[in-house]
């Protein structure tokens, strides 16, 4: 059984008139989840006269969330803490298929949530997320008859291979075809794409019945084309309201968001305990994310540790790159006070 969004329809929005809602589909807003994520100051910026202004745009998303709240989608504002417990306990996990890496995540990439893979060239940040691509078709969560659903692949650095998700499949003793037809990838070629690309990805997520978005890299595009200090703080507004509708993404759809981000070296050479890297785009990005996970070499292995987490310690996981995808190097796994990191 294949999960898909909750049927809701925009005439049921409290006060939503016929020819607001034809205005909307002429802007591309034709569903109710797809109204629920916009930006209040963006919708009425776009409208195509002033009756909108922000205030009003403000209810009119309000009033869409509300539909999905009474319609199951969402849950209530406000709720006590056992019920976000019991939320949090249904929420979907994207495997790897590698116990330590996955232990490090609770069991996986969790949706309603962005994770953040972020390392030097050559650790492992794309060999994760294709072996992502094809672990993902399994699903693990409390309803075993539910659909993993497909997968979106935004891929800004050139390094979608399906020939590789084709040889993980097959190492893995699993039919390729099927896991292939369920992999949407999207190329793109600069930041005012990729921009684009993600501000229609409701749209996408929506036609393509996608559970898991991954996108291989969500700064490289805008540290090629925004250099120097005079064009810094227009790269980070950009960087921050992508990573903001991802977030909003994430929750209204309730899938997954994994984007790899690339590093930069500290000045001064003296970092202890991360090489002197650390992940690019500064507090913006940093802020917008939920789990950071960063890779490092260790000789034929990597070493992955989560130092970035509303629940999980700090802590490290090895796991090596084979023709199966990741896969665990040895029962290693420390806590954070490990001296050989």
């Amino acid at each position: 059984m294949i999960s898909r969004l909750k049927e809701v329809t925009m005439e049921e929005i409290p006060d939503i008139t016929s020819d607001l809602i034809e205005k909307l589909k002429k802007m591309n807003i034709s569903s109710v989840y797809q109204l629920a994520v916009q930006n209040p100051i963006e919708l009425a910026k776009e409208y195509e006269d002033t009756s909108l202004n922000v205030e009003s745009a403000s209810t009119l998303i309000a009033n869409a969330r509300k539909i999905l709240i009474e319609s199951g989608a969402l849950t209530n504002e406000f709720s006590t803490a056992d019920e976000v417990l019991e939320k949090r306990n249904k929420l979907s996990r994207y495997a790897t298929g590698s116990e330590s890496f996955d232990d490090l995540l609770n069991g996986g990439f969790e949706s309603q949530a962005i994770t953040e893979l972020a390392g030097e060239f050559g650790s492992g940040k794309s060999q994760v997320c294709h072996t992502l691509c094809v672990a993902a078709s399994k699903l693990i969560k409390n309803d075993p008859d539910e659909d993993a659903g497909n997968i979106i692949f935004i891929d800004s650095v050139n390094t979608f291979r399906a020939d590789r998700v084709h040889q993980i499949a097959e190492q893995r003793g699993l039919d390729p075809l099927p896991i292939l037809e369920k992999i949407y990838h999207c190329q793109v070629y600069s930041s005012k794409h990729l921009e684009s690309v993600i501000d229609d990805l409701d749209k996408s997520i929506e036609q393509y019945n996608a559970k898991l978005v991954i996108i291989d890299s969500i700064i490289s595009l805008h540290r090629a084309e925004f250099s120097g200090r005079g064009s810094l703080a227009e790269r980070q507004q950009k960087l921050g309201k992508m990573l903001n509708k991802l977030r909003r993404y994430a929750d209204i759809y309730n899938i997954a968001v994994v984007i790899t981000n690339q590093v930069v070296s500290y000045p001064d050479g003296m970092h202890p305990g991360f090489d002197s890297m650390k992940a690019a785009g500064g507090n913006i990005v940093a802020h917008g994310l939920t789990y950071r996970i960063f890779l490092k070499k260790s000789g034929k292995n990597r070493v992955a540790t989560i130092f970035d987490s509303p629940s999980q310690p700090f802590q490290h996981a090895k796991f090596s790159i084979s023709e199966s995808g990741i896969q665990d190097a040895t029962s290693y796994k420390t806590d954070g006070s490990d001296s050989a990191w």
